[in-house]
């Protein structure tokens, strides 16, 4: 309980958004690293780039040629990555675009989304940086 407050407390000093992006780079690594990639130089594997994931239509990423149908008629029916659309997606990816080939099963802790979403949002430069989990209201626990 200690090291939560703790790190709450450290997340609602200035520098919360980096500390929230860090912990991100480590939920990134943990579980997308092996198929996704972001950054400069980075290129698709099993699952696309993330660069310029926020703000992106699913499914979209032109000279990536493996999305499943169910992602791409989920972005021609208008699904756009925002940061509310990943929150209610990275819980369950299969249960929020059925038939999705992505094999992910999710991440549970909001901690974690927030985290994740604020280091995506580091490669998508056109958008505004996220909202610390402070600013939402959630403690972040350390790993």
């Amino acid at each position: 309980m200690f090291a939560a407050a703790l790190a709450f407390a450290a997340l609602a000093a200035p520098g919360a958004a980096d500390e929230a992006a860090e912990l991100g780079a480590k939920v990134f690594r943990k579980n997308c690293f092996a198929c996704h990639k972001v950054g400069e130089g980075a290129r698709h594997l099993v699952g696309p780039v993330l660069n310029d994931l926020i703000g992106r239509s699913a499914g979209s990423v032109g000279d990536f040629a493996r999305y499943s149908r169910p992602m791409k008629a989920a972005g021609e029916s208008g699904l756009v990555w925002t940061e509310e659309a990943l929150r209610d997606y990275l819980p369950a990816p299969r249960d929020y675009v059925t038939g999705t080939t992505m094999t992910f099963v999710g991440l549970k802790k909001p901690e974690e989304i927030d985290a994740l979403i604020a280091y995506l949002k580091q490669f998508s430069p056109d958008v505004e940086p996220a909202a610390t989990p402070e600013e939402r209201g959630i403690g972040i626990s350390t790993y």
